[in-house]
């Protein structure tokens, strides 16, 4: 079908294109004025927002329909964040069907009096399944707009236009950019075998990446979100294999004697530490993307495992047995030193460095239980998250270091979990048949 007037050369394409036009926004030196969130406060007060169903023009289905499936998934997108408190729409005194979208045309007194402090807005025309959308979000309190934007796309981008305004919604608010284009590699064993899988932030779109019906382990992704790096026994011996995510065929197997296992990509070159038992014990190394050794990183007569990078690529956090149990240490990249960080209990593993660079996330073992921690980078401070509910494993972080995915038994099977940095909203991300863990998002 052609449609006329906006030469659009692909229809099968996705054209979420996003019209880089603020709507009446004036913000001087494009500064925030107010820090809405403070990201570093574990007592975070959630905001209270309203998000009410967007106005739709012309006033038929599937325009009706659209609308309010939009505005659903925008409530559950910003919801996800941890940051925000849904004002029920029973309780809305104004309707953006008789009011429209403009600040000059919404009375915020209605707003604030139902304790609102955020408002969404939007408005929706649908032309032969091509979406033109209108977002706006406003502080009630001063009236002002704090993002307007414009975005078109079809029917079926609805999701991906909604993730796009709520990165802008959280930059706004926060000064960092939001986590909705990210993704998490996992492990599930749905289908009798531990397969490799990836979902959105939100655990939607899920896709089996592997099907070698082997035992499949510990993926990690790239800087770039081109690459997962993870631990197979599809040869009989645990190796490991470098998978090019768009080009299925395009990879590399990496085999050494003894086990390959646990990378880690580096947090900005096309490079890898893993740990290799090739000299009798496991140590760790630095590899190329094609798996070719640069540099081996320990030297000690324990059991190295497990790295995790710093967000500047200067050291790496990493398991050892060296002092008889198994604990968290740093290396030095430039000094080679290496310091301990863990000391309580016998056992502190699957180390995770925030992005932010100032936390590791671990999983530590008390009373014969696992349960997720954090600690600062000096091992100081150390917070436990989980506590009495199953076993908790495998942290990891979300681009923006505001949330942490992790495996939990609390339900019985092992679950991908999602929480705060600090431990609260916690909350099963996928329901899928069988077992998931090794979670591991992506930037």
């Amino acid at each position: 079908m052609r449609i006329p007037d906006l030469k659009i050369k692909h229809v099968s394409s996705i054209i979420v294109s996003v019209i880089l036009v603020c709507l009446c926004v004036n913000l001087v030196n494009a500064q925030r004025v107010i820090d809405y969130i403070d990201i570093s406060n574990p007592f975070l007060r959630k905001i209270p927002i309203a998000i009410p169903v967007f106005r739709y023009t012309p006033e038929t289905s599937p325009s009706e329909n659209i609308a309010k499936e939009m505005t659903q998934v925008l409530s559950q997108t910003l919801e996800f964040t941890g940051f925000f408190k849904m004002l029920n729409e029973k309780a809305f005194l104004e309707d953006l069907q008789k009011t429209g979208i403009t600040g000059s045309s919404l009375n915020f007194k209605n707003w604030t009096a139902i304790g609102a402090e955020l408002l969404v807005t939007g408005g929706i025309q649908v032309q032969d399944n091509l979406v033109v959308v209108e977002l706006r979000l406003f502080d009630t309190f001063s009236g002002r707009l704090l993002v307007g934007k414009k975005y078109k796309g079809w029917h079926n981008d609805i999701r991906k236009i909604v993730r796009r305004f709520c990165n802008e919604v959280i930059e706004s608010l926060t000064g960092n950019k939001g986590f909705f284009d990210s993704q998490i590699v996992f492990v599930s064993s749905q289908t009798g075998h531990k397969e490799i899988y990836t979902c959105d932030f939100d655990g939607y779109n899920v896709n089996q990446v592997t099907s070698n019906r082997s035992i499949n382990l510990t993926p990690s992704w790239s800087h770039d979100k081109e690459w997962i790096a993870y631990t197979s026994y599809a040869r009989n011996k645990p190796d490991l294999y470098i998978r090019h995510m768009a080009e299925k065929k395009r990879g590399f197997f990496v085999s050494f004697k003894g086990h390959s296992i646990t990378p880690a990509w580096h947090p900005k070159r096309m490079e890898f530490a893993a740990a290799l038992s090739r000299p009798g014990n496991s140590e760790i190394y630095l590899l190329t993307r094609t798996g070719k050794i640069i540099k081996r990183l320990t030297y000690d007569w324990g059991i190295d495992v497990s790295p995790t990078w710093s967000p500047d690529g200067k050291n790496i956090a990493f398991v050892s047995n060296r002092s008889g149990n198994a604990h968290i240490y740093i290396y030095g990249i430039d000094s080679g030193k290496i310091k301990r960080l863990t000391y309580d209990g016998k056992y502190n593993v699957s180390p995770a460095w925030s992005p932010k660079g100032d936390r590791i996330a671990f999983c530590g073992r008390k009373n014969d239980r696992f349960d997720i921690y954090v600690m600062n980078v000096d091992g100081s401070r150390i917070m436990q998250l989980t506590r009495n509910i199953g076993n908790n494993e495998s942290p990891s972080w979300s681009p923006d270091g505001n949330l942490i995915a992790f495996s939990s038994t609390r339900s019985g099977k092992s679950k991908i979990f999602v929480m705060t940095s600090y431990g609260t909203d916690q909350r099963q991300l996928l329901s899928l048949d069988g077992e998931q863990f090794d979670p591991n998002w992506s930037k």
